[in-house]
């Protein structure tokens, strides 16, 4: 973890957590799945004029009501009490009753007339000799309310079919005007400002619309009893408006390393004008050199303060006035200037750089190998060793970078772990929103996969929870996104194999149009080179 002296804002305590359940009446309509909502009061204390599915917070009585209550083998006691949960706020609310007679038939209209809203829900159901169905009742997904909100809910989305016969009454209190809606319908009205929506409704209609029927969806939930995805959304500022992201979409972790308390502060414009704080100690400023291969641009970034002077990582490409914007950000005190690899876009900067500083830090890196493409040559001043560190500071004030050789990309490619605040610049090794590429005879496959091992390791050892790539914002939950991007490469690594065993005399042109079909056509020619990547592997390990 980044040090708290370290950390831009103030840290702060969110809100605390109160459970809660929410439950998507679903039905098949004639274009797909349909789903229940309505329109929260205008003068609710959370989400005025929402249109939300029905639920609210969990009563002490529903967990009381398990005996009272069917329930799946594989349902949890927690799992139980939310569905008893949403069963009674889908009632209180809405009027539907999710329950059967002694005879197994579904309640019908004279049975939920025969009940109050305003009195206890389990008490009058076992009165009537009802149970309530919460075998019916599947968890969909579980958020958690976002850290910045003054009130925060734990809810799951649970999901179960709209019984038959019964019609949504709202209670005019706290609900109005149900409507049943497609979720494409939903979120097209949304889009065009006619039906307020939170974040997670959105998010979770994003994934509803892609079933073709109920069955579908509670069949894929009945899987494992568990929700298919769980979030806590961060947000941040984008085209001066607030924007949230959930644990998979690529602002995530820089939003988690900026503002890990759920300040709604850090701003995700890309830009080149102004270097961007992540950490008191570290700024990032991207290179104006966006495209196909560099993303938004390549990130530089200066690591230390104005006591102790700064090294940069990866000048980027030889443009004056990103490296002119480099020297001001640093008050012209630069140490040391460590050039992750070779290429085009990360090292040219190096030397015009060092001209800039009156004390001429040393350019460290490994040199290129003669296997480099003529526009990488590079030769640092010093070579840096596997395991060396780079320190800035001293007693209280220090950042040390330990360096990793970490060939694949390039055979001169080295890593750098922050290790006081647990960080990882990952060049191009590791990138946010695409996967790197390995360009033989200078980028190797096995290479590359090996220095992903070392990498893991590393995270482990160092308990690195963040990477800073040189192409696109910061990553979290380091470990994990290292084995994931491992585990992707070994997958596209199987989808050749079986397009070269279906085609052995196809050329490379062949095998790129199949083995990437899911990748746009005109990234092909690049992709080319990591297919050759691939063969070249697959050759290696042939008996």
């Amino acid at each position: 973890m980044a040090r708290s002296s370290q950390l831009l804002y103030t840290q702060r305590e969110p809100a605390p957590l109160l459970p809660a359940a929410t439950v998507l009446l679903l039905r098949d309509g004639g274009s797909g799945v349909e789903v229940l909502m309505t329109r929260r009061s205008a003068t609710a204390s959370f989400a005025p004029g929402a249109y939300v599915f029905p639920g609210g917070g969990i009563d002490a009585a529903d967990a009381l009501a398990h005996g009272q209550s069917t329930r799946r083998a594989s349902q949890s006691d927690l799992h139980l009490t939310q569905a008893i949960a949403a069963i009674r706020e889908s009632f209180e609310e809405l009027g539907i009753l999710l329950a059967r007679r002694a005879d197994g038939s579904h309640a019908s209209d004279a049975d939920i007339a025969n009940l109050d809203r305003h009195l206890p829900f389990a008490a009058q159901c076992q009165e009537q000799g009802l149970r309530l169905a919460a075998d019916e009742v599947y968890v969909l997904a579980h958020w958690v309310t976002d850290r910045d909100l003054p009130k925060r809910f734990d809810v799951p989305f649970l999901v179960a079919r709209m019984p038959a016969g019964q019609q949504p009454v709202a209670d005019e209190s706290e609900q109005f005007e149900p409507v049943w809606l497609s979720p494409t319908q939903a979120l097209a009205r949304h889009a065009a400002d006619q039906l307020f929506m939170l974040f997670p409704t959105v998010r979770t209609l994003e994934r509803l619309r892609h079933y073709g029927s109920v069955d579908a969806v509670l069949a894929d939930c009945a899987r494992n009893d568990e929700p298919l995805w769980t979030s806590c959304p961060r947000a941040g500022m984008l085209q001066g408006r607030q924007a949230r992201f959930m644990e998979h979409e690529s602002a995530y972790g820089e939003l988690h390393l900026t503002c890990p308390d759920g300040q709604i502060v850090h701003a995700l414009d890309w830009q080149t004008a102004r270097p961007v704080p992540l950490l008191k100690n570290l700024q990032r400023l991207t290179a104006p050199n966006p495209g196909v291969m560099t993303g938004p641009g390549t990130n530089s970034y200066l690591v230390g303060e104005a006591a102790t002077g700064y090294i940069v990582i990866d000048p980027g490409p030889a443009d004056a006035d990103h490296l002119q914007r480099l020297w001001l950000a640093a008050g012209g005190d630069i140490r040391m200037i460590v050039c992750t690899h070779s290429h085009a876009d990360h090292s040219p900067g190096a030397l015009p750089l060092q001209a800039l500083c009156a004390t001429r830090p040393p350019i460290l890196g490994l040199p290129s190998e003669p296997t480099a493409r003529a526009n990488s040559h590079f030769v640092p001043d010093r070579a840096l060793a596997h395991g060396e560190r780079l320190r800035l500071g001293q007693a209280d004030s220090t950042h040390t970078l330990l360096v990793l050789h970490t060939p694949g990309h390039a055979a001169n490619h080295v890593c750098l772990v922050l290790l006081e605040d647990g960080l990882l610049f990952s060049g191009d090794h590791i990138l946010n929103g695409s996967t790197t590429v390995v360009d033989p005879p200078d980028g190797d496959m096995n290479d590359y996969l090996a220095s992903l091992d070392l990498l893991s390791t590393a995270c482990e050892a160092h308990r690195i929870e963040f990477i800073l790539p040189a192409h696109g914002y910061v990553l979290d939950q380091a470990s994990q996104a290292i084995a994931r991007l491992r585990a992707h490469r070994l997958q596209r690594e199987a989808k050749i194999l079986r397009v070269m065993q279906a085609d052995p005399q196809g050329t490379m042109d062949d095998w790129v149009a199949q083995a990437y079909d899911d990748v746009d056509a005109r990234i092909w020619p690049v992709a080319k080179r990591s297919l050759l990547a691939h063969v070249q592997r697959l050759e290696s390990m042939a008996p």
